[in-house]
Order: structure tokens, then C-alpha cells, then sequence
């Protein structure tokens, strides 16, 4: 990729797969992206969403949905295999997978030490409740902005708006599931007061142990996937047996 940005700085590596460009990043260099962002207090809150198996499936299908990704500012790789196929074949290479779930931590370490804030959106109230103790436990010293359970209307959301940006937070992290958090971190983002959105899906329930990670070895070897379906067979059985060997087929046959 050629050509300079307008503030100087060099254009970020990205590599295709399927119907999206995903940022060569690692988990390091998204936390060094929102920290510049928020030091540089753009105005706008830009939109961060990640793309694994079942995103590269489900944009195949879902016209909205892929659209609504390609909108965001930055799409990050939270599909093991992603990262192996961008080392197999010439082109930009993805330095390591981005896992919303390991994100989390990897922001709320560094939050502790430069002041920073989160705010939770998403999940249910236990769910929400017990996410933001948790991370209070395991991080002292972050600031965690406010939260909010993710069951609401659409006569809700002025409200939330509000009370969000009276929290200022500097990252929300928004925990809706696949679509509705890309849909409503685009709808809202000229409306907050915050410099990163981020889509999280589960993330929350990892953090408070209702769902389990696969062991190291499962996540070195991208297969993490077969662990979340041997442990939730009755809501991923569909999921993964029809969309991860479509997501691969997209991802062999369609890149660049």
C-alpha cells in the first residue's frame, strides 16, 4: 500500500479475506492505536470490530451485516486461522490474533497505568454486574466508567446515550452479539463521547468464568473452535459445522 496519510503517517498494512481488509495489528498495537487516538481527542469515536469463522461466513449471507463491518475503522483478526493464512501466502502478514476476550486484558493492563476508562454495554445484568467486578478485582486501578446490561429498547436508548457520555468513558466495550453490536456501535457513534468502540460479543462472560477458554495448546493451534463446541454443543453445533469449513473455503479461494 502506497502513499501517505494526511497526518503523516504511513497507511496500516491490511490484508483481504473474503469481504474484509483486516488491519495487520497485533494485540499490542491496537491498545499503542486507542491510546494515540485518545491523546489526539479527535472528536468522533471510531469503531472497532474484529472478523473470525463465523464473520467471513456470515457476510456471505448477510448483506447488512457485511456492510456493516467494512464501515469500521479498524477490523481487527480474531481468527486464528486468519493469521496463519495471511504466513502462508505472499502478502502482509497479521502479526497474532486478536481475541476480544484477551483484548480486554490486554487494555485494562495498560488502562491501570495511564488513568484510562472503560465502560460495559452488553450481557445480561448478573453477567454485566459480575464482569465489572471481576475486572475491579484482577485491575484495581481501572477506572471502570459505568455499565449497563445489554436488554433494551429502542425508547432506551436516548437515555443510555446520556448516560454514557456523562460517565465519559474512553473505550465502550459493546457486548450485543453478531449483528446488533456492529449495528448499534455505527448508529451511536457520532452521538458518544468516547474514543474507541469496540464489539465484543461474549467477552464479558469469559471474563466472569460462565465460559471457559480452551486450554493454551487449543488456542496455539487455532482450533479453539472445537473446544467451545465440545463444551456448548447445543448453541454452536450449527454454528461451527456449517460455517467453519465455508469461512475456510471463502478465506483459501478469496484473498489478496
Amino acid at each position: 500500500m502506497n502513499g501517505i496519510l494526511q497526518d503523516g503517517t504511513p497507511p496500516r498494512a491490511k490484508r483481504r479475506f473474503g469481504d474484509f481488509e483486516i488491519d495487520c495489528l497485533s494485540r499490542d498495537d491496537l491498545v499503542d492505536c486507542c491510546l494515540d487516538d485518545i491523546s489526539d481527542d479527535l472528536g468522533t469515536a471510531k469503531t472497532v470490530m474484529d472478523v473470525n469463522g463465523h464473520g467471513l461466513s456470515l457476510a456471505r449471507t448477510d448483506r447488512t451485516y457485511r456492510e456493516m463491518v467494512q464501515q469500521a475503522d479498524i477490523i481487527h483478526a480474531d481468527g486464528g486461522f486468519l493469521v496463519t493464512l495471511s504466513r502462508w501466502f505472499k502478502g502482509a502478514e497479521i502479526p497474532e490474533r486478536s481475541a476480544t476476550t484477551d483484548m480486554l486484558h490486554d487494555f485494562a493492563k495498560r488502562f491501570e497505568e495511564t488513568g484510562h476508562s472503560f465502560y460495559l454495554l452488553g450481557a445480561t445484568e448478573e453477567v454485566n454486574a459480575d464482569c465489572a467486578a471481576e475486572l475491579a478485582r484482577l485491575y484495581p486501578r481501572l477506572k471502570i466508567a459505568g455499565r449497563r446490561n445489554g436488554y433494551f429498547g429502542a425508547e432506551d436508548e436516548a437515555g443510555i446515550i446520556a448516560e454514557i457520555n456523562a460517565a465519559k468513558p474512553d473505550v465502550i466495550w459493546v457486548g450485543l452479539g453478531k449483528p446488533r453490536e456492529q449495528e448499534i456501535a455505527l448508529r451511536w457513534r457520532d452521538k458518544l463521547d468516547c474514543s474507541w468502540i469496540v464489539t465484543c460479543g461474549g467477552c464479558f462472560n469469559y471474563v466472569t468464568g460462565e465460559y471457559a477458554r480452551a486450554p493454551e495448546w487449543m488456542q496455539r493451534n487455532n482450533i479453539e473452535w472445537v473446544h467451545r463446541l465440545v463444551t456448548n454443543p447445543r448453541k454452536l453445533f450449527w454454528r461451527y459445522t456449517v460455517t467453519t469449513p465455508h469461512a475456510l473455503g471463502i478465506a483459501l479461494t478469496q484473498r489478496g
